[in-house]
Protein backbone atom coordinates (compact mmCIF):
# COMPACT_ATOMS: atom_id res chain seq x y z
CA UNK A 1 0.00 0.00 0.00
CA UNK A 2 1.45 3.45 -0.85
CA UNK A 3 2.48 5.61 2.10
CA UNK A 4 -0.26 8.15 1.36
CA UNK A 5 -2.81 5.38 1.32
CA UNK A 6 -1.60 4.04 4.69
CA UNK A 7 -1.90 7.53 6.20
CA UNK A 8 -5.38 7.93 4.77
CA UNK A 9 -6.60 4.60 6.10
CA UNK A 10 -5.19 5.28 9.56
CA UNK A 11 -6.81 8.70 9.69
CA UNK A 12 -10.13 7.36 8.46
CA UNK A 13 -10.15 4.67 11.11
CA UNK A 14 -9.78 7.36 13.77
CA UNK A 15 -12.59 9.41 12.31
CA UNK A 16 -10.52 12.13 10.62
CA UNK A 17 -12.14 11.49 7.23
CA UNK A 18 -12.21 14.95 5.71
CA UNK A 19 -8.79 15.93 7.07
CA UNK A 20 -7.22 12.78 5.65
CA UNK A 21 -8.65 13.28 2.19
CA UNK A 22 -7.25 16.79 2.00
CA UNK A 23 -3.88 15.93 3.51
CA UNK A 24 -3.19 13.17 0.98
CA UNK A 25 -4.55 15.00 -2.04
CA UNK A 26 -7.28 12.42 -2.52
CA UNK A 27 -10.15 14.84 -3.06
CA UNK A 28 -11.31 16.50 -6.27
CA UNK A 29 -9.64 19.34 -8.05
CA UNK A 30 -10.72 21.29 -11.09
CA UNK A 31 -9.41 24.23 -13.05
CA UNK A 32 -11.46 27.40 -13.10
CA UNK A 33 -13.38 27.31 -16.37
CA UNK A 34 -16.40 28.78 -18.06
CA UNK A 35 -18.32 25.53 -17.73
CA UNK A 36 -19.45 26.38 -14.20
CA UNK A 37 -23.21 26.63 -13.80
CA UNK A 38 -24.75 29.55 -15.66
CA UNK A 39 -28.38 30.71 -15.58
CA UNK A 40 -29.73 27.78 -17.54
CA UNK A 41 -32.41 25.13 -17.05
CA UNK A 42 -31.66 21.70 -15.69
CA UNK A 43 -30.19 19.25 -18.21
CA UNK A 44 -32.66 17.25 -20.27
CA UNK A 45 -30.72 14.03 -19.60
CA UNK A 46 -31.10 14.42 -15.83
CA UNK A 47 -33.46 11.47 -15.59
CA UNK A 48 -35.17 10.45 -12.33
CA UNK A 49 -34.53 7.23 -10.46
CA UNK A 50 -37.95 6.04 -9.40
CA UNK A 51 -39.40 8.59 -6.96
CA UNK A 52 -36.07 10.38 -6.68
CA UNK A 53 -35.62 13.27 -9.12
CA UNK A 54 -32.47 15.30 -9.63
CA UNK A 55 -31.17 18.78 -10.27
CA UNK A 56 -28.00 18.30 -12.29
CA UNK A 57 -25.12 20.73 -12.58
CA UNK A 58 -23.79 21.83 -9.16
CA UNK A 59 -20.43 20.14 -8.51
CA UNK A 60 -19.88 18.42 -5.15
CA UNK A 61 -22.90 20.15 -3.53
CA UNK A 62 -21.71 19.62 0.04
CA UNK A 63 -24.19 21.95 1.74
CA UNK A 64 -27.46 23.71 0.92
CA UNK A 65 -29.33 26.68 2.40
CA UNK A 66 -32.70 28.27 1.63
CA UNK A 67 -32.74 31.96 0.78
CA UNK A 68 -35.40 33.44 3.11
CA UNK A 69 -38.47 34.68 1.27
CA UNK A 70 -37.12 33.88 -2.18
CA UNK A 71 -37.34 30.85 -4.51
CA UNK A 72 -33.62 30.07 -4.36
CA UNK A 73 -31.29 27.61 -2.63
CA UNK A 74 -27.61 28.45 -2.15
CA UNK A 75 -25.19 25.57 -2.88
CA UNK A 76 -21.54 25.20 -1.85
CA UNK A 77 -19.10 23.42 -4.19
CA UNK A 78 -16.62 21.51 -2.03
CA UNK A 79 -13.49 21.36 -4.18
CA UNK A 80 -10.20 23.21 -4.59
CA UNK A 81 -11.61 25.66 -7.14
CA UNK A 82 -15.02 25.78 -5.56
CA UNK A 83 -17.81 28.29 -5.89
CA UNK A 84 -21.26 29.23 -4.67
CA UNK A 85 -24.27 28.76 -6.89
CA UNK A 86 -28.00 29.41 -6.57
CA UNK A 87 -30.66 26.98 -7.75
CA UNK A 88 -34.19 28.16 -8.48
CA UNK A 89 -36.71 26.08 -6.55
CA UNK A 90 -39.32 26.37 -9.31
CA UNK A 91 -37.60 25.70 -12.63
CA UNK A 92 -34.27 24.28 -11.42
CA UNK A 93 -32.19 26.93 -13.20
CA UNK A 94 -28.68 27.40 -11.81
CA UNK A 95 -26.42 30.44 -11.64
CA UNK A 96 -22.97 30.89 -10.13
CA UNK A 97 -22.96 33.77 -7.64
CA UNK A 98 -19.36 33.66 -6.35
CA UNK A 99 -16.63 34.21 -7.26
CA UNK A 100 -17.82 34.62 -10.86
CA UNK A 101 -16.00 36.81 -13.34
CA UNK A 102 -16.09 40.00 -11.23
CA UNK A 103 -16.41 39.21 -7.50
CA UNK A 104 -17.72 42.17 -5.53
CA UNK A 105 -16.25 43.29 -2.20
CA UNK A 106 -17.07 45.99 0.37
CA UNK A 107 -15.47 45.20 3.71
CA UNK A 108 -17.39 46.00 6.90
CA UNK A 109 -14.48 47.27 8.97
CA UNK A 110 -16.58 47.70 12.11
CA UNK A 111 -17.54 44.02 12.30
CA UNK A 112 -14.74 42.36 10.35
CA UNK A 113 -11.81 44.76 10.63
CA UNK A 114 -9.45 41.93 11.64
CA UNK A 115 -9.98 40.20 8.30
CA UNK A 116 -7.03 40.80 5.93
CA UNK A 117 -9.30 41.42 2.94
CA UNK A 118 -11.14 39.52 0.20
CA UNK A 119 -9.60 36.40 -1.33
CA UNK A 120 -11.82 35.09 -4.16
CA UNK A 121 -9.09 32.88 -5.62
CA UNK A 122 -8.64 29.26 -4.53
CA UNK A 123 -12.07 29.36 -2.90
CA UNK A 124 -12.98 25.95 -1.43
CA UNK A 125 -16.58 26.23 -0.14
CA UNK A 126 -17.88 24.02 2.67
CA UNK A 127 -20.65 24.59 5.25
CA UNK A 128 -23.05 27.53 4.76
CA UNK A 129 -25.63 29.43 6.81
CA UNK A 130 -27.90 32.39 6.02
CA UNK A 131 -29.02 34.94 8.62
CA UNK A 132 -32.32 36.55 7.51
CA UNK A 133 -32.27 40.30 7.00
CA UNK A 134 -34.65 43.06 5.96
CA UNK A 135 -36.00 43.82 2.50
CA UNK A 136 -34.57 40.63 0.97
CA UNK A 137 -30.99 41.49 1.93
CA UNK A 138 -29.45 38.79 4.12
CA UNK A 139 -26.07 37.71 5.48
CA UNK A 140 -24.42 34.57 4.11
CA UNK A 141 -21.70 32.79 6.09
CA UNK A 142 -19.48 30.30 4.27
CA UNK A 143 -16.80 28.02 5.65
CA UNK A 144 -13.92 28.19 3.17
CA UNK A 145 -10.61 26.41 2.69
CA UNK A 146 -7.97 26.58 -0.01
CA UNK A 147 -6.46 30.07 -0.11
CA UNK A 148 -7.08 30.42 3.63
CA UNK A 149 -9.03 28.91 6.49
CA UNK A 150 -11.88 31.26 7.40
CA UNK A 151 -15.58 31.88 7.56
CA UNK A 152 -16.24 34.27 4.71
CA UNK A 153 -19.15 36.71 5.12
CA UNK A 154 -21.29 38.03 2.28
CA UNK A 155 -24.21 40.36 1.83
CA UNK A 156 -26.79 38.29 -0.05
CA UNK A 157 -29.19 40.38 -2.13
CA UNK A 158 -32.27 38.45 -3.27
CA UNK A 159 -34.19 41.40 -4.72
CA UNK A 160 -33.13 40.90 -8.35
CA UNK A 161 -33.97 38.34 -10.98
CA UNK A 162 -31.16 36.19 -9.55
CA UNK A 163 -29.41 36.46 -6.17
CA UNK A 164 -26.12 38.34 -5.93
CA UNK A 165 -23.48 38.48 -3.22
CA UNK A 166 -20.95 41.07 -2.07
CA UNK A 167 -18.09 40.00 0.17
CA UNK A 168 -18.08 42.05 3.39
CA UNK A 169 -15.57 40.31 5.64
CA UNK A 170 -14.25 37.14 7.19
CA UNK A 171 -13.63 35.56 10.58
CA UNK A 172 -10.32 33.73 10.92
CA UNK A 173 -10.05 30.53 12.98
CA UNK A 174 -8.55 30.33 16.46
CA UNK A 175 -4.78 30.32 16.70
CA UNK A 176 -3.08 26.96 16.90
CA UNK A 177 -5.35 25.16 14.44
CA UNK A 178 -4.39 22.17 12.30
CA UNK A 179 -1.47 22.66 9.95
CA UNK A 180 -2.16 23.12 6.24
CA UNK A 181 -3.40 21.48 4.14
CA UNK A 182 -5.75 20.09 6.80
CA UNK A 183 -9.07 21.93 7.11
CA UNK A 184 -10.15 23.73 10.29
CA UNK A 185 -13.83 24.74 10.25
CA UNK A 186 -16.46 22.38 8.87
CA UNK A 187 -19.97 23.77 9.49
CA UNK A 188 -21.23 27.16 10.62
CA UNK A 189 -24.49 28.51 12.03
CA UNK A 190 -25.54 32.09 12.74
CA UNK A 191 -26.76 33.02 16.21
CA UNK A 192 -29.57 35.42 17.04
CA UNK A 193 -27.30 37.63 19.18
CA UNK A 194 -25.07 38.39 16.19
CA UNK A 195 -22.52 35.68 16.81
CA UNK A 196 -21.51 32.47 15.07
CA UNK A 197 -20.90 28.88 16.06
CA UNK A 198 -18.74 26.51 14.04
CA UNK A 199 -17.55 22.92 14.22
CA UNK A 200 -13.84 22.17 14.01
CA UNK A 201 -13.77 18.61 12.74
CA UNK A 202 -9.98 18.23 12.82
CA UNK A 203 -9.80 19.54 16.40
CA UNK A 204 -13.02 17.77 17.47
CA UNK A 205 -14.84 20.67 19.12
CA UNK A 206 -17.40 23.43 18.63
CA UNK A 207 -16.50 27.10 19.10
CA UNK A 208 -18.48 30.35 19.33
CA UNK A 209 -17.52 33.82 18.10
CA UNK A 210 -19.09 37.20 18.80
CA UNK A 211 -18.13 40.51 17.17
CA UNK A 212 -15.21 42.12 18.94
CA UNK A 213 -14.30 38.94 20.80
CA UNK A 214 -12.28 35.78 20.40
CA UNK A 215 -13.41 32.27 19.59
CA UNK A 216 -14.50 30.39 22.72
CA UNK A 217 -14.85 26.66 23.24
CA UNK A 218 -18.44 25.47 23.67
CA UNK A 219 -18.43 23.27 26.79
CA UNK A 220 -19.30 19.62 26.24
CA UNK A 221 -18.36 19.45 22.56
CA UNK A 222 -14.91 17.89 22.68
CA UNK A 223 -14.69 14.23 21.71
CA UNK A 224 -18.08 13.87 19.99
CA UNK A 225 -16.84 13.99 16.39
CA UNK A 226 -18.64 17.26 15.67
CA UNK A 227 -19.38 17.74 11.97
CA UNK A 228 -22.69 19.47 11.20
CA UNK A 229 -24.37 22.04 13.44
CA UNK A 230 -27.63 23.95 13.76
CA UNK A 231 -29.47 25.72 16.54
CA UNK A 232 -33.02 25.16 17.82
CA UNK A 233 -35.67 27.71 16.83
CA UNK A 234 -35.75 29.11 20.38
CA UNK A 235 -31.95 29.37 20.48
CA UNK A 236 -31.62 27.20 23.59
CA UNK A 237 -29.93 24.16 22.06
CA UNK A 238 -27.32 23.18 19.54
CA UNK A 239 -27.91 20.17 17.32
CA UNK A 240 -24.59 18.57 16.39
CA UNK A 241 -23.90 15.74 13.98
CA UNK A 242 -21.29 13.30 15.29
CA UNK A 243 -19.58 11.78 12.25
CA UNK A 244 -17.10 9.47 13.98
CA UNK A 245 -19.52 8.65 16.81
CA UNK A 246 -22.51 7.95 14.50
CA UNK A 247 -24.79 10.03 16.70
CA UNK A 248 -26.91 13.17 16.81
CA UNK A 249 -26.44 15.38 19.86
CA UNK A 250 -28.56 18.07 21.49
CA UNK A 251 -26.51 20.39 23.69
CA UNK A 252 -28.02 23.00 26.01
CA UNK A 253 -26.37 26.39 25.43
CA UNK A 254 -26.49 27.35 29.11
CA UNK A 255 -25.01 25.70 32.21
CA UNK A 256 -24.99 22.88 33.14
CA UNK A 257 -24.75 22.25 29.34
CA UNK A 258 -26.80 19.06 29.28
CA UNK A 259 -25.82 16.82 26.37
CA UNK A 260 -28.42 14.41 24.96
CA UNK A 261 -27.51 11.74 22.43
CA UNK A 262 -29.37 9.77 19.77
CA UNK A 263 -27.39 6.84 18.36
CA UNK A 264 -28.12 6.89 14.63
CA UNK A 265 -26.07 3.96 13.34
CA UNK A 266 -24.48 5.95 10.51
CA UNK A 267 -21.95 8.75 10.06
CA UNK A 268 -23.93 11.96 10.49
CA UNK A 269 -22.63 14.83 8.41
CA UNK A 270 -24.65 18.06 8.13
CA UNK A 271 -27.73 18.74 10.24
CA UNK A 272 -30.45 21.31 9.49
CA UNK A 273 -33.63 22.29 11.32
CA UNK A 274 -36.70 22.03 9.07
CA UNK A 275 -39.82 24.20 8.94
CA UNK A 276 -41.43 22.30 11.83
CA UNK A 277 -38.43 22.68 14.12
CA UNK A 278 -37.35 19.07 13.72
CA UNK A 279 -33.85 18.09 12.65
CA UNK A 280 -32.80 16.62 9.31
CA UNK A 281 -29.61 14.59 9.79
CA UNK A 282 -27.87 13.33 6.64
CA UNK A 283 -24.89 11.05 6.22
CA UNK A 284 -23.35 7.77 5.18
CA UNK A 285 -24.07 4.24 6.41
CA UNK A 286 -20.99 2.06 5.87
CA UNK A 287 -17.77 1.03 7.60
CA UNK A 288 -15.12 3.70 7.32
CA UNK A 289 -13.00 1.32 5.23
CA UNK A 290 -15.84 1.11 2.69
CA UNK A 291 -16.03 4.90 2.49
CA UNK A 292 -12.29 4.94 1.80
CA UNK A 293 -12.69 2.35 -0.97
CA UNK A 294 -15.45 4.51 -2.43
CA UNK A 295 -13.24 7.55 -2.90
CA UNK A 296 -9.84 6.01 -3.58
CA UNK A 297 -8.33 3.56 -6.08
CA UNK A 298 -5.99 0.81 -4.88
CA UNK A 299 -2.99 2.90 -6.01
CA UNK A 300 -4.08 5.79 -3.81
CA UNK A 301 -5.40 8.01 -6.61
CA UNK A 302 -8.81 9.64 -6.46
CA UNK A 303 -11.70 7.84 -8.16
CA UNK A 304 -13.39 9.69 -10.99
CA UNK A 305 -16.47 7.45 -10.95
CA UNK A 306 -18.66 5.89 -8.28
CA UNK A 307 -18.26 2.16 -9.01
CA UNK A 308 -16.57 1.59 -5.66
CA UNK A 309 -19.43 3.10 -3.69
CA UNK A 310 -22.06 0.40 -4.12
CA UNK A 311 -21.78 -0.82 -0.52
CA UNK A 312 -22.52 2.62 0.92
CA UNK A 313 -26.04 3.64 1.83
CA UNK A 314 -26.90 7.33 2.10
CA UNK A 315 -29.46 8.13 4.77
CA UNK A 316 -31.51 11.03 6.09
CA UNK A 317 -33.29 11.01 9.45
CA UNK A 318 -35.94 13.44 10.65
CA UNK A 319 -35.66 13.76 14.43
CA UNK A 320 -37.94 15.44 16.96
CA UNK A 321 -36.50 18.37 18.92
CA UNK A 322 -36.04 16.31 22.09
CA UNK A 323 -34.37 13.41 20.19
CA UNK A 324 -37.03 11.01 21.47
CA UNK A 325 -38.52 10.11 18.10
CA UNK A 326 -36.93 9.74 14.68
CA UNK A 327 -38.04 8.66 11.23
CA UNK A 328 -35.89 7.62 8.29
CA UNK A 329 -37.12 9.58 5.27
CA UNK A 330 -34.39 8.70 2.76
CA UNK A 331 -32.29 5.58 2.17
CA UNK A 332 -30.36 5.26 -1.07
CA UNK A 333 -27.60 2.91 -2.13
CA UNK A 334 -24.87 4.83 -3.92
CA UNK A 335 -24.86 4.35 -7.68
CA UNK A 336 -24.09 6.37 -10.80
CA UNK A 337 -26.88 8.81 -9.89
CA UNK A 338 -26.04 9.87 -6.35
CA UNK A 339 -22.69 9.64 -4.51
CA UNK A 340 -21.99 10.25 -0.82
CA UNK A 341 -24.81 12.24 0.77
CA UNK A 342 -23.73 14.99 3.17
CA UNK A 343 -26.73 17.30 3.64
CA UNK A 344 -30.53 17.59 3.46
CA UNK A 345 -32.88 20.56 3.78
CA UNK A 346 -36.61 21.12 3.47
CA UNK A 347 -37.64 23.17 0.44
CA UNK A 348 -41.40 23.78 0.57
CA UNK A 349 -42.96 20.29 0.22
CA UNK A 350 -39.72 18.66 -0.86
CA UNK A 351 -36.47 17.45 0.67
CA UNK A 352 -33.32 18.44 -1.22
CA UNK A 353 -30.27 16.25 -0.68
CA UNK A 354 -26.67 17.12 -1.59
CA UNK A 355 -23.37 15.31 -1.41
CA UNK A 356 -19.87 14.73 -2.73
CA UNK A 357 -18.28 13.14 -5.81
CA UNK A 358 -21.04 14.10 -8.18
CA UNK A 359 -23.00 16.84 -9.90
CA UNK A 360 -26.54 16.21 -8.68
CA UNK A 361 -28.89 17.32 -5.96
CA UNK A 362 -31.51 14.66 -5.20
CA UNK A 363 -35.10 15.78 -4.65
CA UNK A 364 -37.84 13.75 -2.96
CA UNK A 365 -41.35 14.57 -1.82
CA UNK A 366 -41.41 15.47 1.86
CA UNK A 367 -43.17 12.51 3.52
CA UNK A 368 -44.94 14.93 5.86
CA UNK A 369 -46.53 16.75 2.94
CA UNK A 370 -48.57 13.67 2.05
CA UNK A 371 -50.49 13.98 5.29
CA UNK A 372 -51.13 17.70 5.00
CA UNK A 373 -54.61 18.83 3.90
CA UNK A 374 -54.80 20.52 0.52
Amino acid sequence: MPVANRKLRRALLTGSFVVALIATGAWPSRAYASDKPQASPVSADCAPDGEVTFICGPENPEDLANVPGAPWVIVSAWQDDGYLSAVHTGDGSIVEIYPGQEPQARQDMELYGDCPGPMPENFWAHGISIRPGDDQVHTLFVVRHGGREAIEVFELDARGATPSVTWIGCVLPPAGGPAAPAQDFNSVIWLADGGLAATRFAVDEVVEWHPGGDWLLVPGTQGIGANGIDVSPDGRYYYIGGWATEALYRLAREAPYQLDKLSAGFHIDNVHVDDSGRVLAAGQDAPIEAILDCVQNPDGSYRTENSGCTTIISRVLRVDQDLQNDEEIFRYRTNEYLPLVTTAIQVDNQIWIGGLMGQRIAVIEDPCSRARPT
